[in-house]
């Protein structure tokens, strides 16, 4: 959507300040490719546009969860390397060899499917094997390890897949020093040499995530996978701001007010009136709620910049609106609520956000709903600087 959006609500996407993340990414993986992970819509952001800039900025892989999500990057044009990692049986194997697409296989039912779908296609599957070093998702076993390997190096030596690659995923790198780390690490390289011993050649060995990629450098291997440092979110506050790493918020959430009103001392606010208002004073009705992906669990906490001020969300979030008590001040109905950005404007962010929610900055980006448009802008290179 262009920058004439409707004014009740809007997610601005900076995509020069995505550029600029990825760039940054790279700077602290200098020897491995990037893969920019645009799973989720690109966390709420907008996967065909976010995908776009961060080839610009020289990420070689592009990477989402689900084959649905890759083939729709396909079906937009987006050329090159596209992974994705999450498949269920019966899932669109031959539509992803059509595709050209890497495509995981974490057991042996998978690896089946994939080989079959080959067959039927006439052209090899471009696989690579997950290994679970120790998350507990998907991925395959070391017991299993074996057998996986030598499945693939079958069906790889009867001309219907290539295997493009080993990998895994942490479970703890946000908390460095985590004995999970090390232990992950040794296990990745164990089953990494186990598989190249038989055979396997793989072209990226990756185990990096977003906070590895920042602070852990023996685990960048061939390939680093970035998902929320692309979009300007540190993966842990623990690690640091987004500042911290070079890093820029991406998105800015905006509301138009919907009206301004005076009310006495004692009026209760929203439902269940958990907030009853402390004198007379005005409220401000912001236009969005939990229908757009505003957390119920941050009623009576959420902030919200109006006027050049922090208020806080008060009483229930409700489905699409919510009340801001704004003190006696008066601004116009149509005024800008920010409800969070980048912060140079003293706006709260996605981590405030977080907080006020009990969760995670991850969750409150991505559950930006579609009633609210995302406006792309600094669209082109040239205007990044």
């Amino acid at each position: 959507m262009n920058e004439t959006a409707p004014l009740r609500a809007r997610a601005e996407i900076d995509l020069a300040a995505l550029r600029a993340n990825v760039r940054t990414l790279r700077a602290h993986a200098p020897s491995a490719a990037l893969m920019a992970v645009v799973k989720s819509d690109a966390y709420g952001h907008g996967a065909v546009p976010c995908a776009r800039a961060a080839r610009e900025a020289g990420a070689t892989w592009l990477g989402t969860a689900t084959p649905e999500e890759a083939l729709a990057l396909r079906a937009a044009g987006l050329p090159g390397r596209i992974m994705c990692w999450l498949w269920t049986p019966g899932g669109p194997w031959a539509q992803a060899i059509e595709a050209d697409l890497d495509v995981s296989v974490s057991g042996m039912w998978a690896l089946r499917e994939v080989v079959a779908a080959a067959q039927t296609v006439g052209a090899p599957a471009r696989v690579q094997l997950k290994a679970d070093t120790g998350l507990g998702r998907n991925g395959c076993r070391p017991d299993d390890w074996p057998e996986l390997v030598g499945e693939a190096l079958s069906a790889e030596a009867r001309g219907l897949i290539t295997v493009t690659g080993l990998w895994s995923h942490f479970a703890c790198a946000d908390e460095p020093g985590h004995p999970s780390i090390q232990a992950q690490l040794t296990r990745f390289r164990e089953m990494v040499a186990y598989a190249e011993e038989q055979g396997v050649r793989p072209e990226v060995r990756h185990i990096a995530n977003s906070p590895a990629t920042l602070t852990l450098p023996e685990s960048h291997f061939d390939l680093v996978r970035t998902g929320i440092a692309v979009y300007g979110i540190s993966p842990s506050p623990d690690l640091g701001t987004p500042a911290d790493f070079g890093l820029r918020p991406v998105m800015t959430l905006t509301a138009s007010l919907a009206l301004v009103k005076h009310v006495p001392g004692g009026h209760g606010v929203s439902y269940g009136h958990h907030y009853t208002t402390p004198g007379d004073t005005t409220l401000g009705l912001v236009p969005v709620g939990y229908a757009d992906g505003i957390p119920r669990h941050a009623s009576g906490t959420g902030p919200v910049l109006v006027g050049g001020k922090w208020r806080t969300v008060a009483g229930r979030v409700a489905m699409d609106q919510f009340v801001v008590d704004l003190g006696g001040d008066e601004p116009p109905a149509g005024t800008e609520a920010v409800l969070f950005g980048p912060g140079d404007r003293g706006e709260p962010t996605a981590e405030d956000w977080a907080r006020a929610a009990g969760t995670i900055a991850y969750e409150i980006v991505t559950r930006i709903g579609t009633r609210v448009p995302r406006v792309y802008v600094k669209v082109n290179e040239e205007q990044d600087g």
